[in-house]
């Protein structure tokens, strides 16, 4: 008796049959890598993140060995939820008209080209300081101060601003929500007897940035972020899009 023939089209296929049904089992990917999630995105979708941002600093280099010693680098105690940035060990005192002082503000890393004090407007009122709303980095024409290290002090002529709110997020966060950068959006806090709309929320959209609204310690206060039931992002001026928090 002759032994059956079966055709090689026949055989490849129960082959890749067998193999697709094996990758399923075992929710394995074969021939192609899994697609990686943008920064921050958890199942497929942001992962909205609100932070208070206490007062602190950001140093130049030069500013940082002046007020800690020659060769002195900003060293790092605690890693922020953006990659790349921390709250460094050292703190300085800062100091505003008539004497009137903020000891142990956090100095922020890495190092910027330009020295700056981020204040809520509680803390500019307790310096003496009328410290503008600006958003970072934006401190042409703004108040100085000086600042007190351990090895020495930096008059700065200007920095001094009340941080404007903002949220970081990446493309692919900015695509779902339908903006760009440099857009403004609004934060929508769901509070026990004390709920705010937060206005013009700064989108700062680079590849790299986790889905992140900083807000200042009064700004949290108002809308006693703690104890949020719900905390949505939308796109100012009629925005479909939210993601809760």
């Amino acid at each position: 008796m002759n032994n059956p023939t079966i055709d090689r089209n026949q055989i490849e296929s129960m082959v890749r049959a067998a193999i697709r049904g094996a990758s399923e089992a075992t929710g394995q990917c074969t021939g192609a890598a899994v697609a990686e999630q943008p920064p921050g995105w958890v199942d497929g979708k942001p992962n909205l993140r609100v932070s208070i941002s206490a007062r602190h600093c950001h140093l130049t280099d030069e500013h940082v060995e002046t007020l800690f010693g020659p060769g002195s680098v900003l060293e790092p105690e605690k890693d922020l939820y953006q990659d790349g940035f921390y709250a460094a060990k050292q703190t300085v005192m800062v100091v505003g008209p008539r004497r009137r002082m903020l000891p142990n503000v956090r100095v922020l890393g890495p190092t910027r080209g330009a020295s700056q004090v981020e204040l809520a407007f509680t803390d500019s009122i307790s310096l003496g300081i009328d410290a503008p709303v600006r958003h970072s980095g934006k401190i042409d024409g703004t108040p100085g101060c000086v600042l007190v290290g351990p090895a020495g002090t930096v008059q700065l002529d200007q920095g001094v601003i009340r941080a404007a709110r903002h949220v970081h997020m990446n493309f692919a966060d900015a695509e779902h929500f339908g903006v760009q950068n440099g857009d403004m959006m609004q934060l929508i806090v769901r509070s026990p007897d004390c709920g705010v709309i937060f206005e013009d929320v700064l989108v700062r959209a680079d590849e790299a940035a986790k889905l992140e609204v900083h807000i200042d310690t009064d700004e949290g206060n108002a809308c006693h972020l703690d104890a949020a039931t719900e905390i949505k992002l939308v796109r100012q001026g009629g925005g479909a899009c939210g993601c809760g928090g």
